[in-house]
């Protein structure tokens, strides 16, 4: 049984391709390299170059491979940039979607694990979300083409019942769990926050008048390795013939602040500093923190790493590219 990691060059697919590895399950990987980086897949797991969105990239990953179930990450992030770029990330992640889900039904394949986001929330109404509260109002576009995304795989589903599936709705993801794996988004807040501290810059922290405890805004955190274990347990759940529910959470199930975060970064990296101050940033939502009972029950699974970890494992692997390459890798 062969599993196919669309997006697997990226920060997030890497580790998942690790962690499959670990668990003794076939990958092969197909990526684009738009954000993702060729030296983060390792030599001996087969790669194919090209986009979700283009039908015969994703038919010479399936057809030359023998694939068996699909892991579908590839896609765009970065909810503010969706506001500003509403047509680049609807093609990227809903048509993507669609490519990928034809291509699924045209070979009757049967196993898929959907990367979805917590952005599907918006800014929900209670204190910690569970799965079934009410989604369909996300604050960005990035959101709305990740709850597209889950309609699109529900609805095929529905007309090929062999199709067995679920959405993990990743919370913040952070951490490494290599050292050669970093975290390299512009837009994400601990790359953003390690690049300001090596540069001599101040972090800058985007909102500080939100309805929060300290003013900024309020994240469910979780460590990438124990993301990418999550993915393990699914995918084993699918190929054991096990029944998964459309949607699961995957975080702490408790909140942190930006400025806490920071106060984090400042013991971890032995580095003083003093945040520059700046207005919201359209489309964050000013809270997010997820349920993790659904994925305790069901899975097994919680998230074992803590946040000194997160910030600690993120700063070595910081450290180690800085040393390595000057900064991020080329793809």
């Amino acid at each position: 049984m062969t599993w196919l990691l669309t997006g697997g060059a990226g920060y997030i697919g890497s580790h998942i391709v690790l962690a499959f590895r670990a668990a003794g399950k076939e990958v092969v990987v197909l990526d684009d390299l738009s954000t993702g980086y060729r030296e983060f897949v390792p030599d001996d797991v087969p790669f194919v170059e090209g986009s979700v969105t283009d039908p015969q990239a994703v038919a010479r990953a399936l057809d030359d491979h023998g694939v068996t179930g699909i892991v579908h990450l590839a896609g765009w992030k970065y909810a503010g940039v969706s506001v500003e770029r509403p047509l680049h990330f609807y093609r990227q992640n809903v048509t993507g979607m669609q490519v990928l889900l034809e291509a699924v039904v045209e070979r009757g394949l049967d196993r898929f694990v959907f990367s979805s986001s917590s952005s599907v929330y918006g800014t929900p109404a209670v204190e910690v979300v569970p799965e079934d509260a009410e989604v369909g109002r996300p604050e960005s576009p990035y959101g709305e083409s990740k709850l597209i995304s889950e309609w699109l795989l529900r609805d095929v589903a529905a007309v090929h019942p062999e199709l067995r599936h679920t959405s993990l709705r990743y919370f913040n993801v952070v951490g490494s769990g290599a050292p050669h794996l970093a975290d390299h988004s512009p837009y994400n807040l601990f790359p953003r926050v390690l690049k300001a501290l090596t540069s001599g810059e101040r972090p800058q922290v985007f909102g500080t008048d939100y309805p929060t405890r300290d003013g900024t805004c309020i994240r469910d955190y979780v460590h990438v390795a124990d993301l990418a274990d999550a993915h393990v347990v699914a995918a084993g759940r699918l190929d054991d013939g096990l029944p998964c529910q459309t949607a699961y959470n995957v975080g702490r199930g408790e909140g942190v602040t930006v400025l806490e975060i920071l106060d984090a970064m400042r013991a971890s990296t032995g580095i003083d500093f003093e945040p520059d101050l700046q207005p919201r940033r359209p489309g964050d939502p000013s809270r997010i923190i997820g349920s993790a009972e659904r994925i305790a029950q069901d899975f097994g699974w919680t998230a074992e790493r803590g946040l000194h970890e997160m910030v600690k494992s993120a700063w070595t692997a910081w450290q180690h590219q800085v040393a390595t390459h000057g900064g991020p890798p080329r793809s």
